[in-house]
């Protein structure tokens, strides 16, 4: 995949909606794409994380407990939580269920991103505030 479209594809992801295309641009320099195929577990309930992925091509099953709660394609970003805090571990187990291109950034690649780049976290804690409201809206009913 070319820079170009990395960049492309990294500016449809919730998490990186509010980088420039400058800051895009240094994402994509970071992050490294892998091909799984079906079946592959991409990480594991209770397993610490060391890699947040964005999903390029494919699906994946998410499950918790064992019952899946969700899909995954095209834009999906997956444990990025543990980038943000290495102590936490995987809240469920994402499955590929059909064959899957993935972009894929470590701790490492992350904290140089937010240091040059401070909006990334930004548009990280906007997407899990997101989330855990959407989860407060599901509970509180």
């Amino acid at each position: 995949m070319a820079r170009d479209s990395k960049v492309d594809l990294l500016a449809q992801v919730l998490l990186f909606s509010r980088c420039s295309p400058k800051e895009l641009k240094h994402v994509a320099k970071l992050v490294d794409q892998v091909q799984v195929s079906a079946g592959t577990t991409l990480m594991s309930a209770g397993s610490t994380g060391r890699e947040a992925f964005v999903v390029v091509e494919g699906e994946a099953s998410v499950a918790v407990d064992g019952v899946v709660i969700s899909t995954v394609g095209p834009g999906a970003a997956l444990g990025e939580m543990s980038l943000l805090d290495p102590t936490l571990t995987r809240s469920a187990t994402v499955t590929a269920t059909s064959d899957m291109q993935l972009l894929v950034i470590g701790p490492r690649e992350f904290d140089s991103l937010i240091t040059e780049h401070p909006a990334v976290l930004r548009g990280i804690a906007a997407e899990l505030a997101r989330r855990l409201h959407s989860a407060d809206t599901r509970i509180v009913g």
